[in-house]
């Protein structure tokens, strides 16, 4: 008798050989496979992007035009549920906003086209197949008719065909291109430290071995909830004994962060996702005023960046820590430093390091006009054109706009936009009001 597993397989593969087949019976000239290896075409989406705007009203709420999408799927294909977390209720959320996204931006098909390429890769970990993005546009269309009614088109629908098949086209490109990577890691908990109640600082020894560079981060899945993921900065530069770091707040959702700090033990296992992220130490800058700025769990990229800095001493960096900075809806979690004792010991004998704590007091720390950056950036005409600056603020916080602020704030100081490292391309436009099972901008959900 066959497992589900071997069921499910032996499903995929019949319909994959029925899709080849189709292909090669197909008479020239008809509708060309919609998801292609190939490299995804931009094309000027702006009339498409128009006249779905316009046509909104007629399938929204969005909210409810995504739960009648699911429903059909796993209606028609029951064997996808099993790609899914148990409750639905986030991903629900994440694909509102991944559509919100499309629609928004699809005047910018060049960077859709990048965003999507990187979705694709960070999917590979769910085993999704280009299979499964044919079932879920049927299901789209479907629900998409059911909503519109009468009303719905022939133009609209290929309006949003077009829309869908360049976001997949990029996604199946983007796993593609990361085939030689396992699509996770199998991981060892070695350590689980509780520093508050609701903080766990956990150490995992992958299986495999495991490269990445200091100021990444991966996204994990625990054992207690099968197929639900979140991104979490790796806080420990690479290290000869292959141990990572994680610096976990629980969120009270009862999602993942939840389960890493209330349901994980030292000799538990993880999974663990490809690395991914863009603070990055860049490679082309021998020497360097570097400011680096986090708050709330946004310290674990910041102490991976130390460790880096602190390894290669062949560059001549100065650099700056500035720690507690936040909105005042983030300050409960700024304000905590539960990394203290790592800190004060790492800063001694280390004259290249100024560390600046700022007073989560005071609420002009917040916004644009962050008087403690006054004291840090550099008076001299020119000098802040050297400095590259490091951002990860309360990243367990639910919004990027304390980034952008320090991030403005910086630029009118004379530090190039060029020059600013934080998680702002990407997942991170798409899931800014998600709490998605795929967030790879809005980090430690």
């Amino acid at each position: 008798m066959n497992t589900p597993s071997e069921d499910y397989h032996a499903l995929l593969a019949r319909h994959d050989a029925m899709r080849l087949r189709r292909r090669i019976l197909a008479p020239s000239g008809s509708r060309p496979e919609p998801w292609s290896a190939k490299a995804p075409q931009a094309y000027d989406g702006t009339a498409d992007q128009l006249l779905i705007s316009d046509s909104l009203p007629l399938v929204s709420p969005l909210e409810e035009l995504i739960a009648a999408l699911y429903r059909l799927l796993f209606e028609r294909h029951p064997y996808l549920r099993s790609l899914f977390p148990e409750s639905m209720a986030f991903q629900q959320v994440h694909l509102v906003g991944i559509f919100r996204y499309l629609i928004g931006n699809l005047h910018r098909t060049d960077e859709m086209i990048d965003v999507f390429g990187q979705l694709g890769r960070d999917h590979r970990k769910l085993g999704v197949r280009p299979a499964h993005f044919e079932a879920f546009e049927a299901a789209l269309i479907e629900a998409l008719r059911m909503r519109a009614g009468a009303r719905w088109t022939s133009a609209l629908e290929y309006a949003w065909l077009r829309m869908l098949r360049l976001a997949v086209s990029a996604m199946v490109r983007g796993a593609d291109e990361a085939i030689a990577e396992p699509p996770s890691w199998e991981a060892t908990v070695t350590s689980h430290e509780r520093r508050t109640p609701e903080l766990a600082v956990l150490r995992v020894r992958p299986h495999q071995p495991y490269a990445f560079e200091a100021g990444q981060y991966a996204s994990l899945e625990s054992p207690l909830l099968e197929q639900a993921w979140r991104p979490y900065y790796l806080a420990r530069a690479p290290h000869p004994d292959g141990e990572l770091e994680f610096h976990v707040r629980a969120r009270g959702a009862g999602g993942v962060s939840d389960a890493l700090v209330h349901g994980t033990r030292e000799g538990g296992a993880v999974r663990l996702s490809a690395p991914r992220g863009a603070l990055t130490l860049p490679d082309h800058i021998p020497s360097a005023d570097i400011l680096l700025i986090g708050s709330g769990t946004g310290w674990a990229p910041m102490k991976a960046l130390l460790q880096r800095i602190d390894a290669d001493r062949s560059r001549a960096h100065r650099v700056r820590l500035l720690l507690g900075l936040a909105a005042p809806e983030e300050r409960a979690a700024a304000e905590e430093m539960y990394d203290a004792a790592y800190l004060e010991a790492f800063r001694r004998g280390r004259p290249w390091l100024t560390v600046i704590a700022a007073d989560a007091t005071d609420a002009r720390f917040a916004g644009a006009g962050l008087r403690a950056l006054n004291g840090i950036l550099t008076p001299h005409p020119g000098g802040a054109a050297r400095q590259h600056a490091f951002l990860a603020l309360a990243p367990e916080g639910s919004t990027t706009g304390p980034a952008r602020a320090v991030s403005a704030r910086l630029v009118a100081a004379g530090v190039p936009a060029a020059h600013i490292h934080h998680e702002t391309t990407g997942i991170v436009a798409v899931t800014e009001t998600s709490a998605s099972t795929t967030r790879t901008g809005l980090l430690s959900a």
